[in-house]
This record gives structure tokens, sequence and C-alpha cells, in this order.
């Protein structure tokens, strides 16, 4: 809103504010209306209804101005609402990634767990064999305790495949 374009008016002596556009030409409108009353009536015929008028003016003016201010805001609250609808977008897009990526991970997981599990039951069944070769080679000979040691330790070392790194 520019000077130009606007009117001056004062509600009291100190202060004086700049009247909208729409306001002023309505005012100058009711203005010429008023003349034409008083060229043709008297002055005491819009006497009385001249200081209504004039605050139903200034009233109107400020509800234009509180309307604009509210615009304005509405404007940055629109601004502020896209930048939050963005936001959401992009974290709801991370976090559909992150959980896409957990998914992943843990069927890696799993496949893990099932491999060291058969890797468990294998050793165990391994055990049991060479606790059970070591029971018939104790039985077959009467060995002291370093030589079944060794032939415990020689009969696994041949039941190792040293190419599976997996086994030990």
């Amino acid at each position: 809103m520019e000077l130009d374009d606007a009117v001056l008016y004062q509600d009291d002596p100190g202060s004086s504010a700049v009247m909208s556009e729409r306001v002023s030409g309505l005012a100058s409108s009711i203005y010429r209306e008023f003349e034409r009353l008083i060229e043709k009536y008297d002055e005491d015929v819009v006497k009385e209804l001249m200081p209504l008028v004039v605050a139903v003016l200034e009233n109107l003016d400020s509800v234009l101005a509180v309307n604009q201010e509210h615009e304005v805001e509405l404007e940055l609250l629109k601004e502020d609402n896209e930048q939050l609808v963005t936001q959401y977008e992009r974290e709801k897009a991370l976090r559909k990634h992150a959980e896409e990526r957990f998914i992943v991970l843990e069927d890696s997981q799993d496949g893990e767990k099932k491999d060291l599990q058969a890797r468990l039951v294998t050793l165990q069944s391994l055990v049991r064999q060479m606790e059970l070769k070591t029971k018939n080679y104790a039985d077959q000979s009467e060995c002291d305790g370093p030589q079944l040691f060794m032939v415990t330790f020689v009969t696994l070392l041949g039941h190792l495949d040293p190419l599976d790194s997996g086994v030990i």
C-alpha cells in the first residue's frame, strides 16, 4: 500500500493512520454524497450521521488490516505446512528404507543362525563319534592317560576337513 493511494485520518489529535485504498474510495463516495445532501438540505441533516459514518469507515479499515495480517499469516502457515509435509515424506521414505534394510539383515542373520546350528549339530555328532571311538580304543588297548589323549587327538584330526574353515 503506497501513501499516494491512501488517505490519512485521525481518531484523536496525537495519532494518525493510513486508510486503505478501498476504504478511502468508499469515504470519498460517501463524502460526495454528504456534500450533495448539505447543498440540498442543510448541514444539520448530516451533522449527527457524519461521526457514525467515520467510525464505521475506521472500523472497516481496521478489519481489512486485520484480514490482511491473517492472509499473510495463512500464507506463512501454508509454507510451514508444505515444509512439514516434505519433511514427513522424506522421513517416511528413510524409515521405509531402514525397515527394509532391517528385514534383509534379519533374514541374513537367521540364515547364519541356521548354518551355525547345523554346524553345531555336526560338531556334536563328531564329538559323540570321537568319544565312542576313544572309548573303543581304550577298551581294546589298555593305554594310560597320555596315550589315550594322543589317540583321541589324532582321531579327531583325521575327521576334520582342513578346507572347511567353518567346522572349527
